[in-house]
Order: C-alpha cells, then sequence, then structure tokens
C-alpha cells in the first residue's frame, strides 16, 4: 500500500515560520499601511547598503589621490553617500514612528471590531482570553514595553545592522571570498554563544503574564476616578505606588534574568572574533606588503572587514519580540472572539413581540468551564403582565435577563417567544423590542440627551422618560454628564440610576415591548425604589415588565413574582400568595422586614 504523502521539510519549515509572532509583525505592516511600510523597508534597505557603498567610495577616492587621478567624480560620489547616510538615518525614524503610530492605530481598531462585532458578549467573559486581551489592549501605553511609535525604530536598528553586516561582507567577499566566510561565521556565533542576551525567552511564562497582570491592576487602581476615594480614606496610597513598582520591578527583573550574559559564552565569542579578525587582518597586510593591493583596496576591504561586526549587534531584538506579541495576541482574539461570542441571527421578524407569552422551556445554560446556572429551567411569562424575580446570589436572576436580551444562547432547551424559539427571530429586530437596565449600566460621558436616549429620540420623549423616572431637573439635556468638559457636571448614585432608568422607558416610547430591571435602583433608598417601580408599572402597562431585586417593598407590587434557587422555579405567583404558603418567599419577606421595622418602627418601608 503506497504511503501518504508528508509535507516536504522546506514547507514544514516555512509553515513554521510563518506561525511566529515575528512573521505576523512584518507581514501587517503593509496591511496598516502599504505606502508607508515600502518606504520603511526600502529606507532599511539602503540605510544598510550604504556603509558598504561609503567603504568603496572612499577606497575609489584613496586610489585617485594616490595615482594623481581627477578626484571630482569619486570626492563627489564620497560626498552623496555621506550626505544620503546623514539624511536618510532621521527620514527612516520619522517614517519609523508614523509607521508605529499608523500599526497602533490599526491594531487597536481591530481589536474594537474583534470585541464588538460578536452579536453575543460570552467572547468577553472567557478566562482563556483574559491573557491575550490584557496585552492587545495596553500593549500601547508603556507598561509592558515601549509604545510602537518607539519599537519601530529599536526593530529598524537592529535590521539595519544586519543588512550593513551583509552587504559589507558581499564586499570582502570581492577580495577572497572565504574572509567574508570566516567574519560572517565569528560574527554571527554571538549570537548563538551570547543567545541569552537576544531573546527574551520568558516573554510568555505564566510568571511574567502574572507580574503583568498585578502591574496593570495597580496602575489602574491608582489613576482611575472609582478608586481614589478609598486609596486616600484607607491610607493606600503608597501601598499602590509600592505595588506597581514591585510588579514593574518583577518584570524588569525577569527581562534581565533573560537577557543576562553567561560569562564562558564571552570568552568564547570574544576568542572566536578576535581569530577570525587576526586571520583577515593579516592577509590584508600581507597582500597590501607584497603590492597585491592597492592602497585604496586595503582602505576598502578593510572598513568592509570591521564593518561586518554589525552582525553581531545586528538581529530580531527584544523590541520585535514584544511588539510581536502584541500583534500576535490582536489576531489570535479576532478569530478566537469571532467563535466564542457569535449567535445566530435568525431570520423571523420580532415585531410586535411578544404578543402572547415568553417560555422558558426546559432552558440549561452554564458560563465557561462552570457548573449549569440554569438546568432544565421552566417559566412562563404571560404577555404584558410584570414578573419579579427574587433569590439567593448566583441563583441565576441575572442569567434569565442576559437570555432574555439574547446575549448568550442556551446549551439546552429554548426561549420562546409566542411560541417562537428566539433564535429564530431577527437579532436587531428583537433586541429593538427590549429596553434593559442592568446594575453596571454605563453612565456615557456625553451629554444628559445621548445618556437618556443613545441612538436618538424626540426632546418631548426624552423629557417625558425623564419626568417618569424622577430624573426631570436633573441637568439640561445638552449637559455632558462627566467633570473635566466644557460645562461638564456629574451625578449621585442615585440620580445616574434615574437616568438609566429614564433610558429604558425612553426606549418602550420608541416601540419597545419588554422591559427588563436587573436590581437598577439599588442606590436608591426603600421608598425611592418603591416609588420609581410604581412610576414604571403605570408607564409600562402595555409592556411585559421583569424585575429582579432584593427589596421586597418593591417586588410585591409585581403581578407575579418568582422564586429563584439554584437555577430552578421553588415558588410562583402573587405577594398574596406566596405569603399564604409560608414558604421561601414568606421567610426572606419577614427577614428582611423585620431589619427595616427596627430602623423604621412605623413599619412604611415595606407597607
Amino acid at each position: 500500500m503506497a504511503r501518504p504523502a508528508t509535507p516536504s521539510r522546506p514547507v514544514s519549515v516555512l509553515n513554521r515560520l510563518r506561525a511566529r509572532p515575528e512573521w505576523q509583525f512584518f507581514a501587517v505592516l503593509p496591511r496598516a499601511n502599504r505606502p508607508l511600510a515600502v518606504a520603511w523597508w526600502v529606507l532599511l534597505v539602503l540605510l544598510g547598503v550604504l556603509p558598504a557603498a561609503f567603504a568603496i567610495a572612499i577606497g575609489v577616492l584613496v586610489s585617485a589621490v594616490q595615482g594623481s587621478d581627477n578626484l571630482a567624480v569619486p570626492l563627489s560620489a564620497a560626498g552623496v553617500v555621506f550626505v544620503a547616510l546623514q539624511v536618510l538615518s532621521p527620514l527612516h525614524a520619522q517614517v519609523g514612528r508614523n509607521l508605529g503610530d499608523i500599526l497602533s492605530t490599526w491594531l487597536n481598531d481591530r481589536l474594537l471590531q474583534a470585541t464588538v462585532r460578536p452579536s453575543g458578549m460570552g467572547h468577553l467573559e472567557r478566562a482563556d482570553l483574559t491573557d491575550d486581551l490584557t496585552l492587545a489592549r495596553d500593549f500601547d501605553l508603556g507598561i509592558s514595553g515601549p509604545p510602537l511609535s518607539i519599537s519601530m525604530g529599536f526593530i529598524a536598528g537592529g535590521l539595519v545592522e544586519i543588512v550593513a553586516g551583509l552587504a559589507q561582507a558581499v564586499v570582502l567577499a570581492a577580495y577572497r571570498w572565504w574572509t567574508a566566510a570566516l567574519l560572517v561565521a565569528a560574527w554571527s556565533s554571538t549570537h548563538w554563544l551570547l543567545r541569552e542576551s537576544a531573546v527574551w525567552r520568558d516573554r510568555n511564562t505564566a510568571e511574567v503574564v502574572e507580574a503583568q497582570r498585578h502591574a496593570d491592576y495597580t496602575y489602574r487602581l491608582a489613576v482611575d476616578p472609582p478608586a481614589a476615594k478609598e486609596l486616600r480614606l484607607f491610607g493606600l496610597a503608597g501601598w499602590t505606588v509600592d505595588r506597581f513598582a514591585a510588579r514593574r520591578r518583577r518584570l524588569v527583573d525577569l527581562r534581565w534574568n533573560a537577557t543576562r550574559l553567561r560569562e564562558r559564552s564571552v570568552r568564547w565569542a570574544l576568542v572566536i572574533v578576535v581569530a577570525a579578525n587576526a586571520v583577515v587582518f593579516w592577509t590584508l597586510a600581507r597582500d597590501a606588503v607584497a603590492g597585491r593591493l592597492d592602497l585604496g583596496a586595503v582602505v576598502t576591504y578593510a572598513s568592509v572587514a570591521i564593518g561586518t561586526s554589525a552582525l553581531a549587534f545586528g538581529g530580531l531584538n527584544w523590541a520585535l519580540s514584544i511588539a510581536a506579541q502584541a500583534v500576535d495576541a490582536v489576531l489570535r482574539l479576532d478569530e478566537a472572539m469571532a467563535a466564542a461570542g457569535s449567535l445566530t441571527p435568525g431570520t423571523r421578524a420580532a415585531d410586535g413581540m411578544p404578543a402572547r407569552a415568553i417560555r422558558f422551556r426546559g432552558v440549561t445554560f452554564a458560563y465557561e468551564s462552570s457548573d449549569p446556572v440554569l438546568d432544565s429551567f421552566d417559566l412562563d411569562i404571560p404577555a404584558g403582565t410584570s414578573l419579579a424575580i427574587v433569590g439567593q446570589n448566583g441563583a441565576g436572576k441575572t442569567t434569565l435577563a442576559k437570555l432574555l436580551c439574547r446575549l448568550y444562547d442556551p446549551q439546552g432547551g429554548a426561549v420562546e417567544i409566542d411560541g417562537v424559539d428566539l433564535r429564530d427571530l431577527d437579532l436587531d429586530g428583537w433586541r429593538r423590542r427590549v429596553a434593559a437596565v442592568f446594575q453596571d449600566f454605563v453612565r456615557y460621558e456625553l451629554p444628559l440627551r445621548d445618556n437618556v436616549a443613545p441612538t436618538g429620540a424626540p426632546d418631548d420623549k426624552i423629557l417625558a422618560a425623564l419626568e417618569q423616572a424622577g430624573g426631570l431637573g436633573l441637568a439640561d439635556l445638552d449637559t455632558v454628564l462627566a467633570r473635566g468638559y466644557d460645562r461638564g457636571t456629574d451625578l449621585s448614585g442615585g440620580q445616574w440610576q434615574r437616568v438609566a432608568l429614564a433610558r429604558a422607558l425612553c426606549a418602550v416610547r420608541l416601540g419597545a415591548g419588554m422591559v427588563i430591571l436587573d436590581e437598577p435602583t439599588a442606590q436608591l433608598d426603600v421608598r425611592g425604589e418603591a416609588e420609581i417601580f410604581d412610576r414604571i408599572l403605570e408607564a409600562t402597562h402595555s409592556c411585559t415588565t421583569i424585575l429582579v431585586s432584593h427589596r421586597f417593598s418593591t417586588v410585591r407590587h409585581a403581578d407575579r413574582i418568582c422564586v429563584l434557587e439554584t437555577g430552578r422555579v421553588v415558588e410562583l405567583g402573587s405577594h398574596d400568595e406566596l405569603m399564604a404558603l409560608g414558604g421561601r418567599y414568606r421567610t426572606m419577606f419577614d427577614l428582611q422586614a423585620s431589619r427595616f421595622s427596627e430602623d423604621e418602627p412605623d413599619g412604611v418601608a415595606l407597607a
């Protein structure tokens, strides 16, 4: 039987090279900006070749002087090459900085697309993507390495040295081929003998990633406003700085340990380099003394022989390693996030839904690498009614909200809208029918108008929504809700929650048919929350309203209350029915009522 064909070794080696982060880095340069990438490479090659050309020009000039020939042409040639060296170097540096900035923008755009393009959100909560996401997000902040605009200079420097060393070796080969081969081998051997000084091999170990993550976390604690109060209140400012410095020092130590020189390798490298140069220069001196080389040739060959030393200092350096890892992380995330966060779009129109009922039928759901949050979950929600969901933390309340918004799809069973599997509905059409406010709602650094209606709405609808949410008069619609802007302002936590509720109510006025409130009023007092929920029920009487809350003074106003426990419905009914049942709901209600009665003897909190 014939053996199956196996790929040839050269093809295998080429495939491995293409999979290297360094290859990926150079491959994306023209994708970021082709003209600038071409200019960068052309200037790089010229800068590498010009030292050899200068050595030739000087040799020709010396020969012309020795022979009393016309000096105009050789002197002009030497001058042109010298000026080109002086001019092209800063020009190449500027091209590199521009290319680095453009590449950084291209990578950030690619990362943004990778994170927002998937219609779900599973890719943003995957633990196995966290390290790549951190590296891809922060690569240009100067924490793990210099920004790309600066790294391009270091990368170019290493490559120019290699081209310069090879170009001068080619010129030396015109004298005797073996002299070029000997010096190339000697100077190149330093990359093997001193390999620990050229490659940061520990770049992606778990230890490095952990140190980087801690450094990044501590840095954000120090520079972002949310932690500022506690850092000062608890005297943690010094601790934060010390912790960041310690983590950064750990990264520096790891780099130093990976790039330190070994003494024995240094001695061997010196022996090889000195011996090779001694042989070459002794041969040059012998031929010059014997009259086999004129003075111009000796100057040229001696110059390029010295110039081959650039091979020892050139190469794919640490800056390329860091930059290439960032590029590789972004490219990996592009594909991985698309797979982790994709949802089947569906084609059926969602207009007017839900009109009859929402049904969870045998729904099973688990987050990545965790136990099921919902297990064979069943629940019917009649359209146009209000349902409150209560239960301990981790019972699956927020997961239900995410499934209804179709941010995830269940692994088993189905969520049905009027008898239609939610996965069969047009995704954008369904989401237009849903208005949701989560506990971690977004506070946009935009005018109040855009916070209430991010996609736009008439001012009368925005003002009506603010009034229903108790947020009328918080600020003018044109006021930016963030300090640091001209006439900008910030709001208290409770005021922000009213803005978020107005966002949902405005969506209802624009056509949403279902409202999901996932503990959106946690920073309001008990009376304020009850008042807001009553207003919401009045404003959404024609909608299906689902409320997640821990406060029973609020949930008691819902048409029905669902008690969740370990991903299952353990009790379902109205407030009066569940109180009469005397089960879990009654126990939780009485416990909270007793706590409030201690603070408010008149009992008004739960009245």
